[in-house]
């Protein structure tokens, strides 16, 4: 009787999933917020009030970014910032970048700026600063831009970037 030969084993093939990722889906009109800090995400959706914003509003943050390892990124449709809104945006993120879009396109791009002085956007650390006492618009000069540091135009008082906080 001939010898019964075994079968050939059967190679294990590994399959490899193809990678899942969410999608945020784009918005026709409205302005979108990149290359924001993680841990300055939610201070932008504050100092824009967002939680107000009727119309669409998403929010990543933790995103891998080759230029700061990690960031946030924001979509709020129907919204065009003011002027006042970026200078607040550029004191918590001064490397966030802002494109206007329209028809689902990107029809401007612009990289926020600090300015070298800034009006009602700082609230002053100094309990008896004329600004928290009376209804004073407050006024910073910027001393620093990386990382940003303040001194308030009334009671000249220097303030780090840890210590800030946004009227």
């Amino acid at each position: 009787m001939p010898k019964k030969k075994n079968p050939p084993k059967k190679q294990s093939v590994e399959r490899k999933e193809p990678k899942k990722q969410l999608s945020i889906s784009a918005i026709e009109e409205g302005t979108v917020i990149d290359h924001i800090p993680t841990d300055a995400t939610f201070k932008v959706v504050d100092i824009l009030k967002l939680n107000e914003h009727p119309g669409i509003v998403s929010i990543a943050t933790n995103l891998n970014s080759m230029t700061l390892g990690k960031k946030g990124i924001i979509k709020v449709a129907s919204k065009l910032l003011t002027e006042s809104e970026f200078n607040k945006i550029s004191v918590v993120a001064p490397e966030a970048t802002v494109n206007i879009i329209r028809n689902f396109n990107v029809r401007q791009k612009i990289k926020v700026k600090i300015p070298d002085f800034i009006e009602n956007v700082i609230k002053c650390s100094n309990p008896v600063c004329i600004t928290n006492s009376e209804k004073v618009r407050t006024k910073f000069y910027i001393t620093e831009k990386r990382p940003i540091k303040v001194k308030c135009h009334y009671c000249e008082r220097l303030i780090k970037k840890e210590d800030i906080g946004i009227v």
